[in-house]
């Protein structure tokens, strides 16, 4: 499908986006000139997503919920974070500390975690949450002022960088995913790069691969000509900084991906790149920049090799339905009286979203790594798929 025929597709643009999706291709070109006429993906896909005021991430544009461009598990039911804040809990009670949540979204799963846990007298200390974008910390408060008790809200802090050691639990709801990749393309027997050029609009443009050793953990030799993927090492350095700070504790990592061996399947020859634009997915990630979201499968295998590497271990993975259960979604939706259909009919059809191997329960996975936490997670007591990795 031609970009002109996706963008026939999508909504609209009003006068104010078009004039913010013109200012965010003006920077990129000048971002693309600055740097000899092409730059890598990953560059053009960080740019677009957070630079400044103009970024997608960094723009004051609504992005989750049926007014937005995607909605998340937070969004779909509150008895998504009530269940992770089992987890939660379990981990707390052995270590103490703190909760550190990366890209809070709009704060539902920091208020519906707290308030569970607030429930099952297992507070942290702090709940700390580092997001990027100035226009959704303050959604954030006003959401998290309007839902909690004062003595709850007093817990909540905003980070603009990670600390420098953490004890506690560290939640990563749709981060992984959003952060930039690399484009590589098996050709000819070689793996290039794939970047981008401006010529008369946006285009790609393939150049030898440089470091070989970010391609050195695929096997090229089961691989068909033409083969697009993608590898994210800044995702892999994030797991690093965190794995680094973490002194005792767990780090959750809730996204949609595949182990190594199902990612670079020698049948996705495409990679998994796509773009959200007001509830359209697709794969250009060159219209609307700065209002679309891009986005590209966890490799889980990467992020689990990574942890392992810099002293952490690997707790648990599985799927989101899996886990979710584990932590007991149906239990409480069990606490919704079916006599009260007006909540329970659409309690049960948005547990049944997160649960649907057809909707998010299969796709979406979740990866537990550990430091100094010896007791059995409950969110992978069954089903933990760990062998897969």
């Amino acid at each position: 499908m031609t970009a002109q025929t996706i963008s026939s597709r999508l909504p609209a643009l009003d006068a104010t986006a078009q004039q913010h999706s013109a200012a965010m291709i003006a920077h990129l070109r000048q971002q693309i000139q600055h740097h000899g006429g092409w730059i890598s993906f990953a560059d053009y896909m960080h740019s677009a997503l957070y630079t400044p005021h103009l970024g997608y991430y960094s723009g004051d544009a609504n992005k989750f919920g049926d007014s937005g461009d995607f909605v998340t598990a937070p969004e779909i039911s509150p008895l998504f974070a009530r269940a992770l804040a089992n987890q939660v809990q379990q981990v707390l009670s052995q270590t103490g500390g703190d909760v550190l949540e990366l890209g809070a979204g709009t704060g539902k799963l920091a208020s519906g975690v707290l308030l569970q846990l607030s429930e099952a007298g297992q507070l942290p200390g702090r709940y700390y949450i580092l997001d990027v974008s100035a226009s959704l910390r303050e959604r954030q408060q006003q959401h998290l002022q309007a839902t909690l008790p004062p003595a709850l809200f007093s817990r909540v802090h905003w980070l603009d960088t990670l600390p420098d050691t953490f004890t506690g639990v560290v939640l990563g709801n749709e981060v992984l995913d959003a952060i930039a990749v690399q484009l590589i393309h098996w050709h000819n027997g070689q793996w290039q790069e794939r970047g981008v050029v401006y010529e008369q609009g946006f285009a790609w443009q393939d150049r030898p691969l440089q470091e070989f050793s970010l391609a050195a953990h695929i096997d090229h030799s089961q691989l068909p000509d033409n083969y697009l993927t993608e590898i994210s090492p800044a995702g892999q350095g994030l797991i690093t900084s965190l794995t680094t700070i973490l002194q005792q504790g767990l780090i959750l990592m809730l996204d949609y991906g595949f182990s190594a061996r199902e990612y670079y399947h020698p049948q996705r020859s495409q990679g998994t790149l796509m773009c959200h634009f007001q509830h359209y997915a697709h794969d250009d990630p060159f219209i609307y920049p700065g209002l679309q979201d891009i986005t590209a499968h966890v490799d889980f295998t990467a992020m689990a090799e990574t942890a392992l590497a810099h002293g952490a271990s690997c707790a648990g993975y599985t799927s989101q339905a899996q886990f979710l259960m584990n932590c007991g979604i149906l239990q409480l939706l069990q606490t919704i009286s079916p006599e009260d259909s007006g909540r329970y009919l659409p309690a049960v059809a948005a547990v049944q979203k997160l649960l649907s191997p057809a909707e998010m329960g299969e796709l979406f996975k979740v990866l537990a790594l550990t430091k100094r936490v010896e007791l059995p997670l409950l969110g992978f007591l069954q089903g933990d798929k760990r062998h897969q990795l």
